[in-house]
């Protein structure tokens, strides 16, 4: 299946109204969203929601991934630790534009606890619109690579 032009966000039961708001604007900018949930505030583990992301993105299924939790931190941990994953949680504008420009990013992820909307829709934003240089990049995403092989 193509990934092009889709984009899949998960989050914990802490981000679903964040979630939700990230996911209408990505859908009317042009992206087709599957939000996967979850959709009730009864608790729920970021670990299972992150992974499950991650893995339909490493999959080929979607371009990209959007994952929040609380902080963003912890689902970021979980997202990457799915080999092909390289995923960054971001606060500014400008980290999540050189994740995607020197990183090679291909999920975001988002604190709800930290970010107002407007802030997180602006680093969305950000994320979509930049583009992976390569070059001398490259050759370090290739490194990042060969850490994650060493794990299996």
């Amino acid at each position: 299946m193509t990934n092009a032009k889709r984009i899949i966000l998960s989050s914990d039961h802490g981000a679903i109204e964040l979630r939700q708001a990230i996911a209408t604007h990505v859908a009317e900018r042009g992206w087709t969203v599957e939000d996967i949930g979850p959709t009730t505030t009864e608790s729920t583990n970021y670990p299972e929601h992150g992974a499950a992301a991650a893995r339909r993105v490493a999959a080929g299924e979607f371009q990209f991934g959007i994952i929040l939790c609380g902080t963003g931190q912890g689902i970021m941990m979980s997202a990457n630790k799915i080999e092909g994953i390289r995923c960054g949680v971001c606060s500014d504008t400008f980290s999540a534009k050189m994740i995607r420009a020197h990183n090679d990013a291909n999920m975001l992820a988002l604190g709800a606890r930290v970010l107002g909307p407007s802030l997180a829709i602006e680093i969305v934003d950000a994320f979509l619109d930049a583009s992976f240089e390569g070059g001398r990049h490259a050759t370090r995403v290739d490194m990042i690579k060969a850490l994650e092989a060493e794990r299996t």
